[in-house]
């Protein structure tokens, strides 16, 4: 049906290799695999970090919040830009999120300034999104959040191999939440990763992914243990081994692609320099020698001008598949009752945004047709 999708996945025969080895140990549920992912992935990150595989992205927000102990009624600050997970873990909880604003229009991130200044004396945590695999500005969120004696949540589900001075996202935070979801730079099809740097709170990140158990099946099996205590209440948020068979072999990729991704942003860039009516975020951030982004997505602002709806059909009828990262919380059914806090910023970019294809696998050929339609259906020649 397209000529470009959104996204590709550069799967090959070793991830069905991965697989199918899986299959022939005829165990398919968190035994060696997902152990073996589990410490590569901490190794990747470094920073003294230990890792807890999970079902999702949203299972690790939620565990996230769990084991720092937010309550019903407690503030929970958040991008009001992001992914509808993170509200709904908040909200999930019983706690209430405040949205706080992003930077500007070059620069999509939350804005420390805005979460300052959502600061209460019931707020208990932030959740940062590192938007489109771009870190945020970690040395003053940091330093705001310890000032504050606040809990900080990375919500990394859009960079993994991203770093900000050196060190990389998700290792920042009392918690690092990500995603190993089809579209994303590691893709196992559905996963996550609950990673931190606190011994106590990664043992509460093994009783919550299993039922508050002390031993797994794993370990039944393997002689090590007989039975098992149940010392809190848990969830199933276990980690099956095909997925994290197939997590290690995207974990070698990770790297090759988020550099191939670059290649392909630096491509569109330029493609796009001559159009004006296009504005293009995190220009700043691609030539910041401190920062290592990620290239997730290639977002891009539309005129004020134009109709989002009439630029995706458009470029559909061209063969070119389009996203939105994202609509807006207030736009959504199950918060219309909600009063958020104003934050035009995000508003204007959720009203304008479109997201245009970009995948490791990509051409610079195919990047050229995308940049093509998109100019003709903005009127910029």
């Amino acid at each position: 049906m397209w000529k470009v999708s959104l996204f590709e996945l550069d799967f090959d025969r070793c991830e069905s290799d991965a697989v199918a080895g899986v299959l022939e140990s005829q165990w398919l549920t968190m035994g060696q695999q997902t152990q073996s992912f589990e410490s590569n992935f901490s190794a990747f990150l470094n920073n003294g970090v230990s890792s807890t595989a999970v079902s999702s992205c949203t299972a690790a927000l939620h565990m996230a919040l769990l084991a720092v102990g937010v309550q019903p009624g407690d503030e929970v600050i958040i991008p009001a830009l992001t992914f509808v997970a993170d509200i709904n873990v908040v909200k999930m909880i019983g706690a209430i999120p405040v949205l706080a604003d992003s930077n500007s229009y070059e620069d999509w991130n939350i804005s420390v300034q805005s979460v300052a200044e959502k600061i209460t004396d019931k707020t208990k945590a932030v959740i940062v999104v590192h938007f489109a695999g771009y870190p945020c500005d970690m040395g003053d969120i940091v330093h705001l959040c310890q000032e504050r004696n606040l809990y900080l949540i990375e919500d990394v589900a859009h960079a993994p191999g991203a770093s900000y001075k050196g060190t990389h996202c998700g290792t920042f935070g009392d918690v690092g939440c990500f995603s190993f979801f089809t579209n994303k730079n590691l893709s196992i099809g559905e996963g996550g990763m609950f990673v931190t740097r606190n011994d106590s709170l990664h043992r509460k990140a093994g009783y919550l992914r299993s039922h508050g158990m002390t031993s797994l099946t794993l370990d039944r099996y393997k002689g090590r243990a007989v039975s098992y205590d149940v010392v809190q209440p848990g969830l199933n948020y276990r980690m099956d081994e095909m997925r994290a068979a197939i997590g290690q072999v995207q974990l070698q990729k990770l790297s090759k692609g988020n550099i191939r991704r670059c290649q392909l942003v630096k491509h569109y860039i330029q493609e796009l320099s001559g159009c004006h009516r296009i504005l293009i975020p995190f220009l700043a951030h691609i030539e910041n020698t401190n920062i290592t982004a990620a290239y997730h997505i290639f977002p891009v602002l539309l005129p004020v001008d134009c109709d989002r709806a009439d630029v995706i059909q458009m470029m559909k009828n061209n063969g070119i598949q389009t996203s939105i990262h994202y609509p807006s919380f207030r736009d959504f059914s199950a918060f219309k009752d909600m009063s958020f806090t104003i934050t035009p910023i995000a508003d204007e970019i959720s009203r304008r945004v479109l997201t245009l294809p970009l995948f490791p696998t990509m051409s610079l050929e195919q990047v050229n047709l995308v940049v093509d339609s998109i100019k003709q259906a903005v009127g910029c020649h």
